[in-house]
């Protein structure tokens, strides 16, 4: 019952809040054709992000985890003229669909679609220097997600905002026995963030249509 009322309220707020929207439905679509999970953000989720890059005044972002690119085209239309987004994908074949789904939206001249693991793929971001970086968001593999904030944080200037989302795992976050390799990576996140001086976080649980999850939201002081 919770989660059917969790996805009414969240189909609710959706249509009071976000018009309908062809490019978005199309990235959805594209992603169910290609056998993708449907694991991608939440309209209001979306709708979030676009918001907090326009409260920003972000000019360059950076996204790990494309998938059908559902996130990176919210993301992209908050962005000014002469604006940049790097993603990085590890699938190939998510990648090429993603990149369908830029050019439909318009946005492909200022997204930039990287494939290969992202620990791979960026060092490379970091000796080209392309950072720093406004917006960072995380939606990748959580094993690694200590890792990738560290290394958002060495592209990062004072006052970028990294976003780190499905931390809360269900709950399993709190579990400190778990054999789960993602619910390992958000814990170790979490001492991470506890530990390092040059950032401040805090994190929110959310419900919806997504389940029952969480994002924590980092702000790099200095």
């Amino acid at each position: 019952m919770a989660q059917e009322r969790w996805t009414q309220v969240d189909d609710y707020l959706a249509g009071a809040l976000i018009p309908s929207d062809a490019a978005l439905d199309a990235a959805v679509r594209a992603g169910v054709d290609a056998g993708m999970p449907q694991i991608q953000v939440s309209p209001t989720q979306g709708r979030f992000l676009y918001l907090l890059a326009r409260v920003l005044g972000a000019r360059k972002i950076l996204e790990l985890g494309t998938l059908a690119g559902y996130s990176t085209i919210w993301m992209a239309r908050a962005l000014p003229p002469g604006g940049r987004l790097i993603t990085l994908e590890v699938d190939p074949n998510h990648a090429e669909v993603a990149r369908s789904s830029f050019r439909l939206a318009r946005l492909d001249s200022m997204i930039e679609v990287r494939v290969g693991a992202a620990l791979e793929s960026l060092p490379g971001l970091a000796a080209e220097g392309a950072g720093p970086f406004d917006l960072v968001f995380i939606d990748a593999d959580k094993e690694n997600i200590p890792e990738y904030v560290a290394w958002a944080l060495r592209m990062s200037h004072s006052g970028t905002v990294i976003v780190v989302d499905n931390i809360v795992r269900h709950g399993a976050v709190v579990d400190t026995t778990s054999p789960d390799a993602n619910v390992r990576g958000v814990r170790r996140m979490f001492e991470l963030l506890a530990s390092e001086p040059r950032l401040e976080a805090t994190a929110i649980q959310t419900v919806g249509v997504k389940g029952y999850d969480g994002f924590a939201m980092i702000r790099v002081t200095s």
